[in-house]
């Protein structure tokens, strides 16, 4: 019987061996195949070519592919920022949503980049792109971060939603986004807003459709652009703080930022909402400990819009800008009027006052006023130069002068080196009106000239989604560019001029009556509380903050002002930083000019009509005080 085992146990050795054998030439053949896929034929293939081979695969798999492209295709609810690269005056617009003939809702998750100065439009492909999505925010942060956050998709008969929540970092250098894992974040969530401070963006508010009903947030959050973390701020129970609100404005301040508007929905009895719209205002104070942060309810102004949703600001120079809106009127149980708005509005942020912003006809040629002998006026002009040159800007500070001159004066300015090979820019017209009322619309603000994307506009029961471009230099208000306009789906549709005219004249009705009444129309809806706020009285003029620094003139460019009154900014920039020079005491003393001219923009500008209303004056232009000619005229 032992010898009979011990055969057994070596036929088993035998066959377990053979086994191995067979399964290791089976590995190896597999080996040989895999390597003829990736070129190789032989079976000596290098460590270094297989993981050059792997590099490859993950560099297309994380390839971004940059083409030109035609404009973008009509679209709402999409997101558009400025490029925060510095130097680059270029739009990003990213998502949206539009609706086909038979009403089936499509979501877009395409990133566009405009050229400004070189008018092309850019299409930025990826694989790691954020899903489809609209009713999302972007922000952009000081530092270059393109922060994104949330949005919603639907089915595409809009019976099922889904909300976001995740965040994503658009890199403004090399175009390619990064998601942001975070097990602490916001909840999901879209009509949410974003800004910034310091080193954190800032996120408020927004809505979440959860089909039974709609939940709106009240809930604040920073994003740390130095650790890539969400922190949640919460304040005492006892502690004032907005109500919960979806689509309303948020911009930046020195202590923080400012929410104004909005819309949400209230209780109204036993299984009932209504819809409310927000006319207030809060300051949000910051702190560095963010245990610390608190909100602060402002005053109302004295004059103020007619409250209105789909019309959040945008930052620019110490304001918000708004635009456009809708105000929906209850007129019975089953129909629903709308009064849509294609105002304009500007918010100074420090004074907490609001203003009725409007185009200005064209100007006709101005006549200029010289002295009685010119070559005594161009010996003055020469001197006077001379004068600035030599003592104040020095021989190498010409250079500089030029680099400042990329104000809402300059007509010129130098090409992106992505840009050579641009086509000639195309000349669009510039009209003397206002868009066609609408909301919703997608605005960003680039140096100083305003941006408006599409738009929506209700006639009836159908909602039309408005295929436009606009643009408008905020300092001179001088014409509304038109990129594009396609309004053919509006006006076959039944929108006539009439509908049109009526709906301005309530617009303008109402903004005798803000004049008049010191305040907005005052909707039965609003709160108690709100009702009995005290308003802040409406001063003769506008006041000044700083009435020690110099004051801009009527008519006068940045570049203007700033040659006119260099020696006093560099004077003050002295006193504000004492390290400063050379080109870096010139550049604080030419951006404290330039908060100081957009400081008084609004009190300028009154100045200006009233100049027009009076005689048409193009321009404001000293001359020898010993000369007795007239005045200059158009």
């Amino acid at each position: 019987m032992g010898k009979k085992d011990k055969k057994s146990k070596e036929a088993k050795k035998a066959r377990s061996l053979e086994k191995q054998q067979k399964a290791q030439a089976k590995s190896e053949n597999k080996e040989k195949k895999m390597a003829k896929k990736v070129g190789e034929d032989d079976d000596d293939m290098g460590i270094d070519e297989i993981l050059a081979s792997y590099a490859k695969q993950q560099e297309e798999f994380e390839a971004v592919t940059i083409s030109t492209c035609n404009r973008p295709s009509k679209r709402t609810n999409a997101a558009m920022v400025a490029n925060p690269v510095h130097g680059k005056k270029e739009l990003f617009i990213f998502g949206g949503e539009s609706t086909t003939s038979a009403g089936l809702a499509v979501f877009y998750n395409d990133l566009f980049q405009y050229s400004i100065e070189s008018d092309q439009w850019r299409k930025i492909s990826s694989p790691n792109t954020p899903l489809p999505r609209s009713g999302h925010s972007m922000c952009v942060h000081p530092s270059g971060i393109i922060l994104l956050f949330g949005g919603e998709f639907s089915s595409p008969k809009q019976s099922t939603f889904y909300h976001y929540g995740d965040t994503w970092i658009l890199d403004a250098h090399s175009k390619e986004w990064t998601k942001v894992e975070n097990k602490k974040g916001p909840t999901a969530r879209s009509g949410h807003r974003m800004t910034y401070w310091k080193n954190y963006i800032l996120l408020h508010g927004g809505f979440r459709d959860l089909s039974a009903s709609t939940t709106y947030l009240s809930d604040l959050w920073a994003f740390d652009v130095t650790s890539y973390k969400w922190h949640q701020i919460e304040w005492p129970t006892s502690h004032m703080a907005p109500d919960a609100r979806s689509g309303h404005s948020m911009v930046p301040t020195g202590e923080g930022a400012i929410i104004w508007g909005g819309y949400s929905k209230v209780k109204a009895g036993k299984g009932l909402q209504k819809g409310k719209v927000h006319t207030d205002s809060w300051l949000l104070k910051m702190k560095s400990d963010l245990k610390g942060v608190r909100w602060e309810r402002r005053k109302k102004s004295g004059f103020a819009p007619s409250p209105r949703v789909g019309c959040s600001m945008v930052h620019h120079k110490g304001r918000g800008v708004l635009f456009g809106g809708v105000y929906d009127t209850d007129e019975t149980e089953e129909s629903l009027d709308s009064i849509f708005y294609n105002t304009l509005f500007a918010y100074q942020i420090e004074m907490n006052r609001w203003f009725a912003l409007s185009l200005r006809a064209p100007k006709k040629k101005k006549v200029q006023v010289s002295s009685s002998k010119p070559e005594d006026r161009h010996a003055e002009l020469e001197a006077t130069l001379s004068q600035l040159l030599s003592d104040k800007l020095k021989p190498e500070e010409d250079e500089e002068v030029d680099a400042l001159s990329k104000t809402p004066s300059s007509e010129s300015s130098k090409q992106n080196s992505d840009d050579e090979d641009a086509h000639p820019a195309k000349e669009y017209p510039v009209v003397a009106s206002m868009p066609h009322p609408r909301f919703n619309s997608t605005t960003a603000v680039v140096d100083d000239t305003l941006f408006i994307f599409g738009g929506v506009y209700e006639h009836g029961e159908r909602e039309y989604n408005l295929d436009s471009m606009y643009s408008l230099d905020l300092g001179k208000l001088d014409g509304l560019k038109v990129y594009w306009e396609d309004l053919r789906e509006l006006e076959e549709g039944g929108s006539d001029e009439e509908d049109d005219d009526d709906e301005d004249d309530e617009e303008g009705d109402e903004d005798e009556d803000d004049e008049e009444d010191g305040h907005g129309d005052d909707d039965d809806e609003q709160e108690e509380e709100e009702e009995e706020e005290e308003e802040e009285p409406e001063p003769e003029g506008i006041p000044d903050p700083r009435p020690w620094l110099p004051h801009p003139k009527p008519f006068e460019s940045l570049r203007d002002f700033y040659i006119r009154t260099s020696a006093q900014f560099i004077d003050w920039a002295l006193t504000n930083n004492k390290d400063a020079r050379g080109k870096d005491l010139k550049k604080v003393a030419f951006d404290l000019a330039e908060d100081r001219w957009w400081e008084r923009r609004e009190e300028v500008r009154v100045a200006e009509d009233k100049y027009e209303e009076m005689g048409g004056v193009g321009e404001v232009i000293e001359r020898d005080a010993s000369s007795r000619t007239g005045k200059g005229r158009r």
